[in-house]
């Protein structure tokens, strides 16, 4: 049994110690907004923030979050009002969708750490997070809105 705060909450996952994070956050909690996309931590769809840091929650062993903070898209804002959130929607980012939680969850640590990066810096930051409809610079867009609505 491991324990962790999710989204502000206590869980507890009975699952093998080596169980990646996100199919603990998935399969054993039931919140499906981190998604799986590649399962070698090159895709960033399954990115959710651990004690505030984007991480790759395919390659993150639950036993690695035991006591620790996780937040997944799901828990960004209650009413999905992050500035983020509502930019991509102002941007009109999304097509497939399907990538969108992870690079919205990495957009995030940016903004927390530097709520006023520059182009280049958002660039830099989201380097790996993959989008195979392209969206890139829609999602750029976004990141650059929502600082300006911070």
């Amino acid at each position: 049994m491991v324990a962790f705060t999710l989204n502000g909450k206590t869980v507890s996952v009975e699952a093998d110690p080596t169980t990646p994070l996100l199919w603990a956050i998935r399969d054993h909690v039931g919140l499906t907004g981190t998604k799986y996309g590649c399962g070698a931590g090159l895709c960033g769809a399954c990115t959710v923030h651990l004690d505030g840091k984007a991480v790759r929650a395919c390659q993150t062993q639950v036993s690695e979050v035991a006591g620790r903070t996780v937040v997944s898209i799901e828990g960004l804002s209650p009413d999905s009002s992050h500035p983020l959130q509502k930019a991509w929607i102002a941007q009109q980012v999304p097509q497939c969708g399907y990538c969108q939680s992870g690079q919205i969850m990495k957009a995030a640590e940016l903004l927390a750490t530097k709520p006023k990066p520059s182009r280049a810096e958002i660039i830099a930051h989201m380097d790996g997070n993959i989008c195979r409809c392209g969206t890139y610079n829609r999602i750029i867009s976004a990141i650059e809105h929502a600082a300006k609505e911070g």
